[in-house]
């Protein structure tokens, strides 16, 4: 069977990752995670003395250092997905403090940091047989992916889901907050000036505002099955479908 690439892109809160990495189990793919490559960055430059306390960038030395930062994923069979390493290093776990959360999305702005891991993006995704979610993914890293997927909901729908997430979790919140958290991403990313997040062109659009986990799951294998048999990809009467009630991140 022919190995593609598949781009799923889309907002906050959306599910990309999950869908992502339930398809790529279920078809043997490799499954990337571009957000975890700017947290890997960012864990860098913190670890480097690159981000002052009052979270100023040194872009020279950061520009200096991207060389040297490699970013690459490896199968852990314990969690049931990669792992992320920082030149060799497993760095999974350091990748997810709130220190990192806090100071990465000024670090994915940088033209010169989104460049070189769009690179290393690309470099992974030349044999094929990969899954890779993000903000630029269809648009940007692989603009000839055979599958191309824009995934969305209603903020509301998207500010419930975190919520749950949070209360599940034991941390105290507001949904107001919240909503107005998602809002704000998702104006930035649409309006940065590098490779914003935008739906391509011959993207199929998946809005799961009211879907269950499973039948999102169903349906992106459908899509896939298609593409690979030989099918286009691209909008067709039956791409759209809304919803989602489960919680996904």
């Amino acid at each position: 069977m022919k190995r593609i690439t598949i781009a799923i892109d889309g907002y906050s809160s959306c599910g990309k990752s999950t869908m992502a990495k339930d398809l790529a189990r279920e078809i043997g793919y490799v499954y990337v995670d571009s957000g975890a490559m700017y947290r890997a960055v960012t864990l860098y430059a913190l670890e480097h003395g690159l981000i002052a306390p009052d979270g100023t960038i040194d872009e020279e030395r950061l520009r200096a250092a991207m060389p040297d930062i490699v970013i690459s994923f490896q199968f852990n069979p314990e969690r049931g997905r990669p792992d992320t390493y920082l030149n060799g290093v497993c760095v999974e776990d350091r990748i997810r403090t709130l220190e990192v959360s806090n100071r990465v999305s000024p670090i994915a702005t940088l033209g010169v940091v989104r460049e070189e891991m769009v690179r290393q993006q690309q470099r992974m995704g030349q044999e094929g047989g990969i899954i890779m979610d993000g903000r630029d993914i269809g648009t940007t890293v692989f603009p000839q992916a055979e599958l191309k997927i824009f995934v969305t909901a209603s903020a509301e729908v998207r500010a419930q889901r975190r919520y749950d997430e949070l209360t599940a979790k034991g941390e105290a919140c507001n949904m107001e907050d919240i909503l107005r958290n998602v809002e704000e991403r998702d104006y930035i990313d649409t309006h940065r000036d590098i490779s914003p997040l935008r739906q391509a062109d011959d993207a199929l659009v998946l809005d799961n505002s009211h879907m269950t986990i499973p039948e999102q799951k169903q349906w992106l294998l459908r899509e896939f099955e298609r593409v690979v048999n030989g099918g286009k990809s691209g909008m067709s009467g039956d791409s759209k479908i809304s919803g989602l009630s489960g919680t996904l991140k």
